[in-house]
């Protein structure tokens, strides 16, 4: 009768035992305990879109899952606790896969010539007209636009929340360990002939205890890790709006060059008109007439093309703001070729403005701090958990010889010697880590200097070449062209002189767009290099 009695707890226990391990599966998750002396920073996952985290010396794991570990320990039964393999193997070696998607961190588009069109003339139109209709997306509402719904940013965006989860993740805590056993089970029974027993049942909890505090070592990294992360996204969004700085500039380019087309389309229409009449009177010929219509058809043709360039500009530009928009013609754009600028500041204050807002140069700084915390984890990671048995249950079965059985408890403690330092390659290789990192920071702050120098001087030689255009070479220009057009018109030089002069007015003209849209490249381009809008 007993013995069915113990039979029956044991199938119990065993049954309990189950029942815990699928009751895990939907156990809530703990909120992560951060340092107070941790502020909230960044982690990265492996295969970031936003590429390689600065700091990541790629050494300590934050993957302490104990449910995959294997167990070792003596026979079963009193004072013999399942603890884990990697008690004897601490600070295992992690090596990050550099990430293998296609998207990365976006990169500035190239900035390319303008298209040559037809003849160009300069239109006459006033601000409101040069600068588009009130409705119409100016660059300000574009960059707004672009930061809320571009599909890529978007993307991207959902790193930081990854990272948060990641945090929370270092900072959970390793369960303890359940474990039953039953011991000396005798094949039949035992009696004086095959003495034996007690047959025994055991209940044992194993407590993993983090003595070196490596959950807490975790949490550091993963903050800091964190604020990498967000260096970078802010990094990819710079990117991304000096990507939509060339879109923008290319579309008021484009609109520029069918109004300076349609001009000289109409341009072109009044001399074919009066040569006309002159050939009607019999001081042209017919010949000269053609002549002023073949550069009329290549006006117009002209023109169709720098609409049609338009076209495709608008639509380019609305999809990268993710803006559904079926006509491009309803999709109009607000702004000015040369915008009334600021002055531009000194070269040594925009060189310490991109020191101190350049967000890549910004998280390789961080990852001086995190290569530094991973530096902690690896020491933590020198010292194993030490493993605190608990055997609230044992039960000696004393039936078979007739007596009451026994029920005990017992308490031990697993301590794994740390006679050898089995992190210190680890260790080691974090240090290096901090030293590399705080070169690759040297290496940034140089790229950022050129890349300042650059784009200043590149914004002083295209506002004094637009000067230069604007005060001498297309008015002188005009004037050759209108001065002809009149000798022509009374017959004292024939139609090809006309056209040379008209040609190098076209070419003047070409010249001053060409100039305009780089000048403006050009300032959008520092307020990328400084990271700050400080140009129009």
């Amino acid at each position: 009768m007993n013995q069915s009695i113990l039979k029956r707890a044991t199938t119990s226990l065993v049954l309990a035992c189950l029942s815990l391990v699928l009751w895990s599966g939907t156990v809530a998750a703990q909120s992560s305990t951060t340092p107070e002396e941790v502020d909230k920073q960044n982690f990265t996952p492996g295969g970031s879109l936003l590429g390689p985290s600065p700091g990541d010396s790629q050494v300590n794991s934050l993957d302490t899952n104990p449910a995959q570990q294997r167990f070792v320990g003596a026979a079963p039964g009193q004072g013999s606790p399942r603890v884990p393999t990697t008690i004897t193997e601490p600070g295992t070696l992690r090596i990050t896969a550099p990430p293998s998607s296609a998207l990365g961190k976006p990169e500035a588009k190239p900035i390319t010539d303008l298209p040559v069109f037809g003849p160009l003339s300069l239109p006459t139109l006033n601000r409101e007209e040069s600068e588009g209709p009130i409705t119409g997306l100016s660059l300000d509402s574009a960059i707004e636009q672009l930061v809320t719904t571009n599909v890529e940013l978007r993307s991207r965006a959902l790193e930081l929340p990854q990272a948060d989860a990641d945090i929370l993740t270092a900072g959970l805590r390793s369960n303890p360990f359940l474990y039953y056993d039953t011991q000396l089970i005798p094949y039949g029974k035992f009696n004086d002939k095959k003495p034996g027993g007690q047959t025994q049942y055991d209940l044992n909890v194993t407590l993993p205890l983090d003595l070196s505090r490596k959950r807490q070592a975790r949490v550091r990294v993963a903050v800091q890790a964190r604020r990498v992360l967000e260096a970078q996204y802010q990094d990819a969004v710079r990117l991304m709006i000096n990507d939509l700085y060339t879109s923008f500039v290319d579309a008021l380019a484009a609109r520029e060059t069918v109004r300076y087309a349609q001009a000289s389309a109409e341009s072109f229409d009044r001399v074919v008109t009066l040569t006309e009449v002159l050939f009607q009177k019999g001081d042209r010929t017919l010949a000269d007439v053609n002549r002023i219509k073949i550069q009329r058809s290549a006006a117009q043709v002209g023109l169709e093309d720098s609409q049609v360039a338009l076209r495709k500009i608008k639509q380019d530009l609305s999809t990268l703001l993710n803006l559904n928009i079926d006509d491009p013609d309803e999709f109009e754009i607000r702004g000015l070729l040369r915008p009334p600028s600021p002055s531009v500041p000194e070269y040594s204050t925009l060189l310490d403005l991109a020191y101190n807002s350049r967000p890549d140069l910004q998280a390789f700084r961080i990852g001086i701090e995190r290569a530094t915390q991973d530096v902690g984890l690896a020491r933590a990671n020198r010292f194993s958990d030490v493993y605190l048995l608990y055997q609230p249950y044992t039960m000696q079965n004393n039936s078979p010889a007739g007596l009451p059985s026994a029920h005990s408890w017992a308490i031990g403690v697993t301590v794994p010697l740390p006679i050898f330092n089995r992190n210190q390659g680890n260790i080691a290789r974090a240090r290096l880590n901090v030293d590399q990192v705080r070169l690759e920071v040297q290496t940034v702050e140089r790229r950022v200097k050129t890349e300042v120098f650059t784009a200043n001087e590149e914004l002083k030689i295209s506002l004094r070449a637009v000067d230069r255009l604007e005060t001498d070479i297309v008015p002188a220009a005009a004037q050759v062209r209108d001065n002809t057009l009149k000798l022509f018109t009374s017959g004292e030089l024939d139609v090809r002189q006309y056209l040379d002069s008209q040609r190098e007015y076209n070419d003047a003209v070409r010249q001053y767009r060409d100039s305009l849209a780089r000048s403006r490249r050009a300032a959008l381009r520092l307020n990328t290099a400084v990271s700050s809008r400080i140009m129009p």
